[in-house]
């Protein structure tokens, strides 16, 4: 955490201040894709919190600079949780988010490879790791480029004694799927193939710790619609049951009168002869 002495804090620049964007564009989909997914899903799973944000290409501001604070040290990762801040700060919301504000460092950034690669793997690494965060995220779907040869689709790095340190992922059920899990957050972050929007291809999502992947609002809905179906569905079939028991009991109670009445008939008939005979 940056400390700044108490004669300049009252000079420290504000949000307003500051550029809230570095001005570059995402060189692909995925870089704002998988940094919604999981803010959504957050949105669910921590619907009751509100101590808790999720940045999306959100500058983290790290080393005020008072005399020109658009000089100010930033880092903009893809996507950053931070823990003991509030959800919302006001109608407008956060422009960037101000260590020296907010008083409380990420715990976790988020980085999607780009197309042209801009350090995922080193500078940003190293950046990361000087500012303390905690876990350190990586996720690029290239893996066959020459660059990232040597690492796996999703790698999660835990600040362990200053220094990252790559975490064992955990082989989910789903085919090459992994998940790791982290304690502070008391959730794990992994990978598996899907389908969102008709797109098929590996999605990043959050599990708890048994490794169930939290579901998507629009597959939540799905599993309600198809659970609807089906309640629909045995509520017919039950009435359908039972409007063929009703007939079948119908069915056996002309029966039965049918029978009673063709044994009156045949009674009748025998009385009569008994009693001409007689």
């Amino acid at each position: 955490m940056v400390t700044v002495s108490s004669e300049y804090r009252r000079h420290l620049p504000t949000a307003e201040d500051l550029p809230d964007s570095d001005e570059t564009p995402v060189d692909n989909e995925l870089q704002n894709h998988i940094p919604n997914i999981l803010l959504n899903l957050l949105a669910e799973i921590w619907a009751e919190r509100t101590d808790w944000f999720w940045g999306v290409d959100m500058g983290i501001y790290y080393e005020p600079n008072i005399e020109e604070p658009a000089k100010s040290k930033f880092i903009v990762p893809d996507g950053f949780l931070a823990l003991g801040v509030p959800r919302h700060t006001g109608e407008g919301g956060r422009l960037s988010y101000i260590l020296w504000q907010e008083k409380e460092l990420p715990i976790l950034a988020l980085e999607v490879v780009s197309k042209k690669y801009n350090g995922e793997y080193d500078l940003k690494l190293k950046k990361y790791q000087d500012l303390g965060i905690l876990y350190y995220v990586v996720y690029n779907s290239t893996t066959s480029k020459k660059i990232y040869k040597n690492h796996q689709s999703l790698e999660v790095y835990k600040s362990i004694d200053g220094k990252y340190e790559l975490m064992p992922s955990v082989a989910l059920l789903q085919e090459g799927g992994q998940m790791v899990w982290m304690p502070e957050i008391s959730l794990g972050i992994g990978c598996e193939r899907g389908v969102r929007e008709s797109w098929h291809r590996e999605w990043v999502y959050w599990y708890d710790r048994d490794g169930i992947r939290y579901p998507t609002a629009q597959e939540r809905a799905s599993r309600a619609e198809s659970i609807a179906e089906q309640e629909r569905f045995a509520k017919q079939n039950a009435e359908t049951i039972a409007e063929r028991e009703r007939l079948i009991a119908a069915q056996a109670e002309l029966a039965r009168q049918e029978a009673e009445a063709l044994l009156q008939k045949y009674r009748d008939r025998f009385g009569e002869i008994s009693e001409y005979k007689g």
